[in-house]
């Protein structure tokens, strides 16, 4: 499979640990996400995300620390690997840090999956950032 692939995005929000790990991690809310088509769970340790194509993409977590860590192991045809997210109070808001770490199963892929990863976790922040000012202009704060 070759090489690890990491790629690393860091955020700050305006907004409590407990609000941004709230709308993160919670698996019957998912439609904030723009990349997605639908999202179904078996439990709370298993999921499956589909993209707008319906491809589908499993995730096993592997350690949940409320409000300070999830990670999960990442499965799909074209890929697999590890997605970490740190969240850390700080000045009033909360820092994330989301990791994640892939190997291509399909040597061609590591020409594209660099900059695929990197469109992947900009539109990410963009759609959370974008559920966490609509939840506090709904007063979910």
């Amino acid at each position: 499979m070759g090489a690890e692939i990491v790629s690393q995005v860091e955020a700050l929000f305006p907004c409590p640990p407990e609000r941004v790990w709230a709308v993160v991690t919670d698996l019957e809310r998912w439609q904030w996400r723009s990349d997605l088509r639908r999202l179904d769970h078996a439990g709370d340790d298993a999921f499956t995300e589909y993209g707008k194509s319906g491809f589908p993409t499993r995730f096993t977590v592997t350690d949940r620390r409320p409000t300070s860590l999830w990670a999960f192991d990442i499965d799909n045809a074209n890929l697999t690997g590890r997605w970490t997210g740190e969240f850390r109070p700080e000045g009033g808001g909360t820092r994330v840090t989301f990791t994640e770490t892939i190997a291509v199963k399909k040597p061609w892929m590591r020409l594209f999956v660099r900059g695929y990863l990197r469109r992947q976790q900009a539109r990410y922040l963009a759609d959370l950032r974008r559920a966490l000012e609509a939840g506090k202009s709904n007063g979910k704060n």
